[in-house]
């Protein structure tokens, strides 16, 4: 006996540490220290020195059940993506900048292909967001997962100089809502997706005319990464008062999140268009309008809190960043909480 006959094939192991060498190096940044295959990774803070108070943050999450997509789909190269951009948006809606990122698959059977190429959808994650992929852990759980299925998960870190802390603490009354599109599900939610409909390759690759696409190209789409419009916002002088990453929980839960006491967020349904894959969503799984608005993101990735005098800076540092901002309400006197309009 031995551990290859156990189920853990530690040459293939090897063999993806090989294969993913080329996508890590790709993130690299100047304060990483050493390379990949070491017990840590190491990032020099030498470049912080310089703020008045530096603060670390952090964000960890997964993909949820959209693996689940994935296998299916035997498409791995982006999901990747989605793992990155859970936890660099968490960082940035806090105003601060990834600075590095580590993942975590978990498998049935180490396929060294596949491992690589889920690693370089994180990697391309990494560069989206500035943050350097500088570790990470494949593990082979044989009898605990089927072979061909894995899970997905990562942990960024960022910094921000503690006076540039988006904290939400500041939003007043008559401060505008600004909404950042999103690319469609994201990683949210998919356990309701895949209630609604069936998740077979035949179902999966039917083309829907008002998609545009098949539906498993629609609901696969990488999550947004908004690092770089956020910073853009913030290089064009403006400060976000507050901002919420629309993830599970939808509106009502994470909008909230932002706010202080004594404001309420009103959200106008019509400010924007409704991406079709959230409009067959409804109609396919008969929704009510109140959990649709309560698991999804409906279209906006990110919602920001500015001052009236600094939207038009804002929509045109977001345009100008490559994403697509609307005007999507804004902050009232009254009870902490979302209206929906």
């Amino acid at each position: 006996m031995d551990y290859k006959k156990a189920g853990v094939d530690i040459e293939a192991g090897y063999k993806s540490v090989e294969l993913m060498k080329k996508h890590v190096k790709e993130t690299m940044r100047p304060e990483v220290l050493g390379g990949l295959g070491g017990f840590s990774g190491a990032f020099s803070l030498n470049a912080i020195k310089n703020m008045e108070d530096p603060v670390l943050l952090s964000g960890t999450d997964g993909c949820g059940t959209k693996v689940k997509l994935a296998f299916l789909m035997d498409k791995h190269d982006t999901i990747g993506i989605d793992a990155v951009a859970m936890c660099v948006n968490d960082v940035a809606c806090a105003g601060g900048e990834p600075l590095f990122f580590l993942d975590y698959i978990a498998c049935g059977k180490n396929y060294p292909e596949k491992i690589a190429t889920i690693v370089k959808g994180v990697a391309e994650g990494c560069k989206q967001s500035g943050a350097a992929l500088i570790g990470g852990e494949t593990a082979e759980h044989p009898g605990l997962m089927p072979e061909d299925e894995y899970d997905l998960a990562g942990f960024a870190v960022g910094v921000v100089d503690r006076k540039d802390l988006i904290t939400g603490e500041n939003i007043a009354d008559g401060d505008v809502l600004v909404g950042i599109a999103s690319s469609g599900v994201h990683s949210n939610g998919f356990s309701l997706v895949r209630s609604v409909f069936e998740m077979t390759t035949e179902s999966l690759n039917t083309y829907y005319d008002e998609l545009g696409k098949t539906l498993g190209e629609a609901l696969i789409a990488p999550t947004v990464i908004y690092v770089k419009a956020l910073k853009a916002v913030k290089d064009a002088g403006v400060t976000i008062k507050g901002c919420s990453h629309i993830t599970g929980g939808g509106f009502q839960e994470n909008i909230p999140r932002m706010l202080p006491e004594g404001i309420r967020a009103e959200v106008k349904k019509d400010s924007y268009e409704v991406p079709a894959i959230f409009r067959l969503l409804q109609k396919t799984g008969n929704i009510e309008e109140d959990m649709m608005y309560n698991t999804f993101n409906m279209g906006l990735g990110m919602i920001l809190a500015v001052d009236p005098a600094d939207v038009d800076k804002v929509m045109a540092a977001v345009k100008e960043a490559g994403e697509t901002p609307y005007v999507v309400g804004k902050c009232v006197a009254g009870e902490k909480g979302v209206t929906l309009c």
